[in-house]
């Protein structure tokens, strides 16, 4: 056998591995792309979590508009009434500025001037069990809802332009959201 000197083998440069350079780039791309992920999973979730309140603002700002409109058509109140209370001498019914959310007076229409002594409305959420009207309902206070109900005239004496606001607060935000509806009412059915 022959005497054969070991000689060290010298890579092929195909062979050769990741500088620490190279590591450290690619560790540095990967951190800032999932740190930006981590930020729209943030968002995602605080948009998840204020998605409820936000439906039951939506709620409440219907609940008023169809309650106006039902008011016209049944003849509950005359066309001067649907207006805001303007002092004194005003026929206007419907208080103005932010209200709490309370239930109904003897006249059945939200937000009016016989509201005032009315208690806060309440509202059942379905429990554990996804049905209403069971014993592990949710009852739940309005108590961070308020509303406004704005009515104004338009150029047109037979038509009036209707912005109900709707602000509630949100333990994910600092400041208040608002809902805003708006619509025309006409004296004609």
């Amino acid at each position: 056998m022959a005497n054969r000197t070991a000689m060290p083998l010298r890579p092929h440069r195909r062979q050769r591995g990741f500088t620490l350079l190279e590591v450290l780039i690619s560790m540095f791309v990967l951190t800032i792309g999932l740190v930006s992920m981590l930020g729209v999973f943030a968002t995602a979730m605080a948009a998840t979590q204020t998605a409820q309140q936000d439906m039951i603002a939506k709620q409440l700002a219907q609940q008023a508009m169809e309650t106006i409109y039902t008011a016209r058509e049944t003849t509950n109140i005359t066309w001067d009434q649907i207006q805001n209370v303007g002092g004194a001498g005003s026929p206007g019914i419907f208080r103005t500025g932010l209200q709490p959310i309370k239930l109904v007076g003897t006249d059945g229409i939200i937000d009016t001037v016989n509201d005032s002594a009315s208690s806060p409305q309440i509202m059942t959420l379905p429990g554990p069990d996804g049905v209403v009207g069971t014993a592990d309902d949710i009852s739940m206070g309005m108590t961070n809802y308020s509303r406004s109900i704005g009515i104004a005239n338009t150029n047109f004496s037979d038509l009036r332009s209707i912005t109900i606001t709707i602000q509630y607060s949100t333990p994910q935000l600092k400041f208040p959201k608002r809902y805003v509806l708006s619509g025309f009412i006409s004296q004609y059915r």
